[in-house]
């Protein structure tokens, strides 16, 4: 991944979503020839010379300062989660010593699996890229029995992505594509060497409009929470609160469960999942004991 057009296309991207009312600018007479702001004005707000921003917008870092950073965040109206994309793509002077080593390959441990099979709901250990490290019976029977795949399929991006029947089970399809590659981009933006985020971002390119549209958009997030709502083959619709939970061994993975409300028919129906998968499938979904994708 090219730094310097990232952060030009995410600055871009930013910049053209905020108008001048929402930053308290006077309304500027004629044609404005850019949606959102311009580059002056992103300037004026920051503090910095026309100049200067321009160099930054085209990817020209080297130099910058975490105090600059800050104030194009605050012109833009960066979230928690832009702002620190901001703030790895342009790898400021004051931080460059504390860059992150090349990444190791991750490895779910025997504690970790333990706690999976002990839990009575959904939950998947997620690694880099998306990567599904190891999950439980109900998390790989909720999603995809992703155990039985190659170990580099064993990816949401590919998963929302290339296969039909994501979008089956997805009741908003459109919002859990929007949400792998927000994903995706804020992992890219501290890993952007990863040989493997380069290939997973290259087949997703080639073989989905619908990604290489997203990407484009340069959105990012860190989702901590939320709902997710199903369409599940077997026992239908389901609506899932999730909740991300960091994993101290490594901070790239987190274990994701799913719950539903006590007393719901989701609560019902997940307990015919769970009856289920301790039967007539108990074979096709052996607790998972390899190391996850190397990476």
């Amino acid at each position: 991944m090219d730094r310097s057009t990232e952060i030009r296309e995410f600055l871009r991207t930013r910049r053209a979503r905020v108008t001048p009312d929402e930053v308290g600018l006077a309304p500027h007479h004629g044609a404005r020839r850019v949606p959102g702001l311009r580059r002056e004005e992103v300037a004026q707000l920051a503090g910095v010379s026309v100049d200067y921003y321009i160099r930054l917008e085209r990817g020209h870092t080297r130099g910058i300062s975490q105090t600059v950073l800050d104030a194009v965040a605050r012109a833009l109206q960066l979230d928690g989660a832009e702002r620190a994309h901001l703030f790895d793509l342009a790898q400021p002077a004051d931080t460059r010593a504390r860059r992150r080593p090349p990444p190791r390959p991750q490895k779910v441990s025997e504690v970790l699996h333990r706690t999976l099979d002990a839990l009575a709901v959904p939950a998947v250990v997620q690694g880099r890229r998306g990567d599904v490290l190891a999950a439980n019976r109900l998390g790989y029977a909720l999603f995809a029995d992703f155990a039985a795949r190659p170990r580099r399929e064993r990816n949401f991006g590919r998963f929302v992505f290339l296969d039909p029947a994501a979008r089956s089970l997805y009741t908003d399809w459109d919002r859990a594509a929007a949400d792998t590659v927000a994903l995706l981009h804020l992992y890219a933006g501290r890993h952007p060497d990863d040989p493997q985020l380069t290939e997973l971002i290259g087949e997703l390119s080639l073989k989905s409009d619908a990604f290489r549209g997203l990407w484009a958009d340069h959105d990012v997030q860190a989702h901590t929470t939320g709902t997710k709502r199903l369409h599940h083959p077997i026992i239908g619709d389901l609506t899932l609160d999730y909740q991300v939970l960091s994993v101290q061994d490594d901070p790239e993975q987190t274990l994701v469960l799913y719950t539903p409300e006590p007393g719901s028919p989701s609560a019902e129906a997940l307990g015919l999942l769970a009856s289920w998968t301790s039967t007539s499938t108990a074979e096709a979904l052996p607790p998972e004991r390899t190391p996850g994708p190397p990476g």
